[in-house]
């Protein structure tokens, strides 16, 4: 039974909201008409905040144990919200704040509402560690503030980085923090945190050093799915800003396996996308995953995917595009066949435009002399019985 990613079913019910028929798009992506009309029905039951019906328990009495457990908890939790908000208005600074003496007094015996300690801590976004850190050796609210900020920047820098002092700062908006573009460099240059490209690149600069050894040396060939694996970032513009899209490919039949998405080149897309591929075909183990040196890749999210699913991570040469010329092949089509067909007003509509070409036009109707004159889910469907029975 096939397994698709949340990603891949919510670009299946936007095709339908965009007016193209169930019966079309079950052609072009090659699903079920059954699982793409419960995928509409269950998105429109979550807009409209009614419960799917797999969410119903069979058990009514465990259910209702944790209905309980659930109350308890949410009573917690917004008594922290309450307290921190007035705790929060009294003492009017801006920034968000570490507000331990707070967490202290809710964990106190004899509240109306007494907190634990892990609930309390965990709802205002600080670890149980650091509480009783403080407890030990209480600190300013501005020490235990930027205390806080650093930790968070050294998470942000870890998954990126490539990142500058510029970047963290904007990643800190986007997480609600206001601060200025001086005071993240003040707290990157106390914490040692630096960006890896620290000077303009120049014509045969070095990349960052690999994380995997070359396993493929340009030998794009496999006898049998799923023993190699590529993967790549491409990126386009629309009105709305950029694109971008990174995708796995498996070489032995040239099937895009997994991919993912999004307005930004973060290392969470490679780690998206090698796991939706992981889940599409089948949780293999011990394939060779193949890419370049950016920085997504060479990212700790990246390896320590890699790592948990037991793949092999395998790195080309800096500044030698042919050592994952199979990959730049397929972006290459999609430059041609949709990037470059006209100028795109939304990201949306890129990537459902994206979607479209890779599930209806690359994988179902596109013939490749490589694979026989054969698409490649034709390829795999006339080759998958022989594979079996060689194995």
């Amino acid at each position: 039974m096939a397994k698709y990613s949340e990603e891949f079913r919510n670009d299946a019910v936007a095709l339908v909201r965009q007016g193209a028929t169930q019966s079309q798009i079950c052609k072009d992506l090659g699903i079920s008409k059954s699982a793409l009309s419960k995928w509409v029905t269950d998105a429109d039951r979550t807009e409209r905040g009614l419960p799917l019906a797999t969410e119903v328990t069979r058990e009514e009495d465990a259910q209702i144990r944790e209905l309980i457990k659930r109350n308890r908890l949410l009573e917690q939790e917004n008594e922290v919200l309450r307290r921190a908000a007035a705790y929060l208005s009294q003492i009017h600074i801006n920034a968000p704040k570490i507000v331990f003496p707070l967490v202290r007094e809710m964990a106190a015996a004899g509240t109306p509402v007494r907190v634990p300690v892990a609930v309390a801590c965990r709802v205002l976004g600080f670890t149980k560690q650091a509480y009783y850190q403080w407890v030990k050796r209480p600190q300013s609210n501005r020490e235990l503030e930027e205390a806080h900020l650093i930790e968070v920047l050294r998470e942000i820098h870890a998954e990126d980085p490539e990142y500058g002092y510029r970047f963290l700062a904007d990643e800190l908006q986007d997480r609600g923090y206001e601060l200025s573009e001086r005071r993240v460099w003040r707290l990157c240059h106390v914490a040692g945190i630096r960006s890896v490209i620290t000077k303009r690149k120049r014509r045969n600069a070095q990349a960052g050093a690999p994380v995997g050894d070359d396993l493929v040396e340009r030998e794009f060939t496999a006898e049998q799915p799923n023993l190699l694996w590529l993967t790549d970032i491409t990126e386009h513009w629309t009105k709305e800003g950029r694109l971008y899209l990174c995708a796995v490919k498996d070489v032995w039949s040239n099937r895009i396996v997994g991919y993912s998405i999004g307005d930004r080149m973060r290392a969470t897309l490679a780690v998206t996308a090698l796991e939706n591929a992981v889940e599409q075909r089948g949780y293999p183990q011990g394939t060779i995953v193949h890419s370049d040196r950016g920085g997504q890749f060479r990212s700790q999210s990246f390896q320590h995917a890699l790592t948990n699913h037991q793949l092999q991570g395998s790195m080309g040469r800096v500044g030698a595009a042919g050592d994952n010329a199979a990959m730049e092949s397929f972006f290459s089509l999609l430059q041609k066949n949709v990037l470059d067909r006209k100028v795109w007003e939304t990201r949306l509509e890129l990537r459902l435009a994206i979607v479209a070409w890779i599930e209806g036009k690359y994988h179902r109707k596109r013939r490749q002399r490589g694979l026989g004159k054969l698409t490649p889910v034709e390829f795999e469907v006339v080759n998958i019985g022989s594979v079996a029975l060689a194995a």
